[in-house]
């Protein structure tokens, strides 16, 4: 097996916690410490894919409260939009370097337009260890 062989789907996570425009922010910073995640999917009600909340987007609800009182609001209003994806027959190389210039830590894994999974770097560095393994 060489790494150029290994691909996305191989090693992605294909469940994925992911969230509603609407759901309030706070309930989302919930769930991602409590499932210990750094960010996930926002997906519309036929799950199509329209955004992503990170630890980092959270933050600005921080902010929001500590200088205008403003506790939380509507995932839309925090989540980025402007969301690169990764295709699942996308090959681990090719999305270590993805990795390398974006420094992102995680990206939605898509099947032509469907949201299939997550992968994020820690994804990636096992699938190295287990090909180093042989």
């Amino acid at each position: 097996m060489t790494t150029k062989s290994v691909l996305v789907k191989d090693y992605m996570a294909r469940t994925v916690i992911t969230f509603k425009p609407d759901t309030d922010v706070l309930e989302a910073i919930h769930v991602l410490v409590k499932n210990r995640i750094a960010g996930a999917p926002v997906v519309d009600d036929e799950g199509n894919l329209i955004g992503m909340l990170s630890e980092y987007d959270c933050m600005k609800v921080a902010l929001d409260a500590g200088y205008h009182g403003n506790w939380g609001g509507p995932v839309r209003d925090f989540m980025n939009v402007g969301v690169q994806t990764v295709d699942a027959d996308m090959s681990i190389v090719d999305l270590a370097q993805v990795f390398i210039n974006k420094k992102l830590r995680r990206f939605p894994v898509m099947q032509d337009t469907v949201l299939v999974g997550q992968i994020s770097r820690r994804d990636v560095l096992r699938a190295l260890e287990v090909i180093a393994k042989g």
